[in-house]
């Protein structure tokens, strides 16, 4: 069933993911939809110091937002927030160093934030593909500490924040790669079967979409969605899918058309009126499953990814 579904998947994404897919989706983009200045609205963007993350604090700086850079690595972060105000001309970049691996420094950053900023959108961007297993000091398997409890504690701890103001919304950049795999929540730790980098990913991506539909459900006064960027040339997918990224060349969205839903989602008015909990791509609400792939998960499923999450959260407040 997994080697169905990954062959249906990457046809999907020849078609669809790559830079062609972008521009033949673009033609039915409403040109005006990005065109909006956002003074006065305060954005987190989670890995904001390359790729796609960077690609929109900058056009959200452009734009006269507030941006707040959440970034593990101290030089490379201070080298982006300075490239942002010397191209975009806005000073309100704030940088924040946070290894999201960390639930512990995530609840600290998050209570030491709330006294100083307001929030109107996050954008949960950062992740890894640590392709060979690692544990974090706590104990913790990297990818799944990065990728699905780093934006639960983050997400949770900010729900409060963002209910407060107006128009809030969370965008979580997830992957098409999460299709290839069902909700598995008798593992979320990576142990019990030999690890595979790319698929702990896509199953990281998966939770993520799930995280997603339940917020959404549990607190309407904000939007919620995921999207997929496409297949993008980005340093994340050169250094992790060094493979895939050379066989895929020049056919592979640049870092802008890997951002534009995101943008699109976290500015444009158009974007808040769609069902809250959607997963979209170029714009536009898709199916987060694959047609017979047998990916559903049962709401007791869901409700058990919530509860292991939230005890782990918990636990390292």
């Amino acid at each position: 069933m997994l080697l169905y579904r990954s062959a249906v998947w990457f046809a999907k994404g020849l078609r669809e993911y790559t830079k062609s897919g972008y521009e033949s989706a673009s033609k039915d983009f409403i040109p005006d939809e990005l065109e909006v200045q956002v003074p006065g609205r305060a954005f987190m963007v989670t890995g904001g110091n390359s790729g796609i993350g960077k690609a929109t604090a900058f056009e959200i700086a452009k734009r006269g937002g507030t941006v707040h850079l959440v970034c593990r690595d101290q030089n490379r972060a201070e080298g982006a927030r300075g490239e942002i105000i010397r191209e975009s001309g806005n000073q309100n970049i704030f940088l924040h160093i946070v290894d999201l691996s960390d639930p512990k420094t995530v609840w600290k950053f998050v209570e030491n934030f709330k006294q100083e900023h307001t929030l109107n959108v996050l954008i949960n961007n950062a992740g890894c593909m640590v392709n060979k297993r690692e544990l974090t000091e706590d104990g913790l398997e990297k990818n799944f500490a990065t990728n699905t409890l780093g934006v639960y504690v983050l997400t949770t701890a900010l729900i409060p924040v963002l209910e407060k103001e107006h128009d809030p919304r969370v965008i979580t950049v997830s992957s098409g790669g999460m299709l290839v795999q069902k909700l598995n929540t008798d593992d979320l730790q990576s142990e019990r079967t030999a690890f595979d980098g790319t698929m702990v990913y896509a199953q990281n991506k998966r939770q993520q979409v799930v995280l997603m539909e339940r917020w959404a459900r549990a607190h309407p006064a904000i939007h919620f969605s995921c999207m997929h960027p496409g297949w993008a040339d980005t340093p994340g997918v050169r250094l992790s899918m060094p493979g895939f990224h050379a066989r895929l060349g020049a056919r592979l969205r640049s870092e802008a058309q890997g951002a534009d839903t995101v943008l699109w989602l976290a500015l444009a008015p158009t974007a808040a009126v769609q069902p809250s909990g959607s997963f979209f791509q170029d714009r536009k609400p898709v199916p987060t499953h694959l047609p017979f792939a047998r990916t559903s998960s049962s709401p007791a499923e869901e409700e058990k990814l919530m509860e292991i999450l939230e005890e782990l959260a918990q636990r390292f407040k």
